[in-house]
């Protein structure tokens, strides 16, 4: 099950890093879960 999205205020939290700061963005997989269609996914799974 993936975890519930968050909303974005658009105010970052000062002792934390944002994730697109830490990980390479430039990444095969991160280019890759960009292209994946999560919803169909969520969909298909959530009945089982």
């Amino acid at each position: 099950m993936r975890p519930k999205r968050h909303r974005t205020t658009g105010s970052g939290d000062l002792l934390r890093a944002r994730l697109d700061q830490i990980i390479n963005m430039k990444h095969e997989l991160v280019q890759l879960a960009g292209k994946v269609d999560w919803d169909w996914i969520d969909g298909e799974i959530a009945p089982l």
